[in-house]
């Protein structure tokens, strides 16, 4: 096989978030540069404009280097804060009564607001609330329709409008607010390619989702609900990647059963095909440093040991001094990674997936002839993405080509580990295909005349799903004019 040396590229795929630190084209320019395959737009912050102004840039860079970049828009979800203090602050001491009001009440140290009904119906006594990201614990002493008395079980200070999680309890509210609604039909307008779901806590919320969003966008569900766990095999398959918010998944589950968590909605989201992302203070200290600590690197390697298809920047990117440098510093980890002698032993022991489909089986004929002939890459026609993210799956030793007639789709792709997506133009016939294959191989830098590469697609052509057809196609072959 030819030794080129883009075929070491990243499987692993790169979001960050912009913000602040990242909102001129220069910095999303070198953002990109660096190894950002898709931007997060936080709609918990900034204004309309602002997200306008992001994706505007972004498409700009992306027509200026013909290759596609994904826009993740990710909605805030609802907020459980409590109210307002009289003097701003105050510290409760463990032992203490502190009651809870629905209804108007300036916060003191007896007491304060909680403005949320739904909160009031799920309450009972002997359960806990947690404040402000789990620093705080109260346990409910009695309750009624619009007042809750408590007990301070962890102390601490306690200022306004700090939010508020009730482990354990399914809330009788959806996951969509009036301002997620408002700020998904923006993003939608904008050609986002992912809308991320916040406060999932059952099947029920990705289905409403869907049923307003329908095909405009791929749902990403954020798994950050411990209560979501229990509905874990049906919300991956209604949805279409999943993020791990291990943060905010970190504040209602004890901090033992995050990893154990996070290692069980890899699997099933690797079993089902579906893209994973983990998420949330994977190199938390470069905000302020220009380099990691060796625990976050460390963190960073274990996603990537694990097969994730994506690992995420917050802060880091969006509001920290060095958002430049966290890409970098990302993009490195995971070439070392992955390029570790234990990292290809691991990828060889797992159990190859289950084979559910004709593309599943075709997928892994792919990847078995791709490694028994020694091909340069794999190369899957598309229309939807399914069949290269089915392929994609079988973590495959060789760069997968995912070409389609699509842009949206191609987009779609950037999330999907070892894809480097095309946008071309469609085909007509199957020989066609075959040499357009060897043309995108050969111009990605994946293979020369000498190697050989497997093509896979479906006929009828621009049939969804209909993966039929592989054949071994020799580079060399076929006309060297794109």
């Amino acid at each position: 096989m030819t030794d080129f040396s883009s075929t070491q590229m990243r499987r692993a795929k790169i979001v960050a978030t912009l913000g602040p630190a990242s909102s001129d084209e220069e910095t999303i320019r070198s953002l990109v540069d660096s190894g950002v395959d898709v931007f997060r737009l936080n709609f918990s912050h900034g204004i309309h404009d602002d997200h306008r102004a992001s994706v505007d840039i972004i498409r700009k860079i992306e027509h200026d280097q013909g290759h596609p970049i994904g826009i993740l828009m990710d909605l805030q979800g609802p907020k459980l804060r409590v109210g307002t203090f009289e003097g701003g602050e105050i510290s409760l001491k463990d032992g203490q009564g502190f009651n809870l009001y629905l209804n108007e009440h300036t916060g003191d140290a007896d007491g304060v607001m909680l403005p949320h009904a739904e909160i009031f119906e799920a309450m009972k006594p002997g359960m806990d609330l947690l404040l402000n990201d789990g620093r705080l614990r109260l346990r409910v002493d009695a309750v009624n329709s619009d007042a809750a008395e408590t007990t301070v079980i962890t102390g601490g200070p306690l200022s306004d409008r700090k939010g508020v999680n009730v482990p354990g309890v399914l809330l009788p509210m959806s996951a969509l607010t009036q301002k997620d609604r408002q700020d998904m039909e923006f993003g939608l307008s904008l050609g986002a390619d992912w809308c991320a779901l916040s406060f999932v806590q059952s099947p029920e919320d990705v289905k409403e989702a869907r049923h307003l969003i329908g095909d405009r966008a791929a749902i990403m569900v954020k798994l950050e609900k411990p209560a979501a766990l229990e509905w874990l095999e049906e919300i991956v398959q209604l949805s279409d990647a999943v993020m791990v918010a291990r943060g905010d998944l970190g504040v209602e589950m004890e901090a033992e059963r995050v990893p154990s968590a996070q290692r069980k909605i890899v699997n099933v989201c690797r079993e089902q095909g579906k893209p994973v992302v983990v998420a949330t203070q994977m190199l938390e200290s470069m905000t302020a440093s220009p380099s990691p600590t060796r625990a976050e690197a460390s963190d960073v390697a274990t996603a990537v040991y694990a097969g994730v298809d994506a690992v995420m920047l917050s802060a880091e990117t969006a509001s920290g001094d060095y958002p430049v440098e966290a890409v970098q510093v990302m993009d490195r980890i995971i070439r070392y990674t992955e390029t570790d002698e234990h990292y290809q032993r691991i990828r060889d022991l797992e159990e190859a997936p289950s084979e559910e489909s004709d593309n599943d089986a075709i997928a892994a004929a792919a990847c078995h002839v791709a490694h028994s002939r020694n091909c340069a890459a794999v190369a899957t026609f598309t229309t939807t993405g399914s069949t290269t993210r089915r392929a994609a799956r079988l973590r495959m030793p060789v760069p997968l080509l995912g070409l389609t007639p699509s842009l949206e789709t191609a987009r779609r792709l950037q999330l999907v580990w070892g894809v480097r997506a095309v946008n071309t133009r469609d085909v007509s016939s199957f020989p066609e295909m075959v040499g357009k294959s060897t043309r995108m191989a050969r111009r990605e830098g994946f293979a020369g005349d000498d190697d050989r590469i497997v093509v896979t697609a479906g006929v009828p052509f621009g049939t969804p799903g209909a993966t039929n057809i592989l054949r071994l196609a020799r580079v060399g072959e076929f006309d060297k004019d794109d």
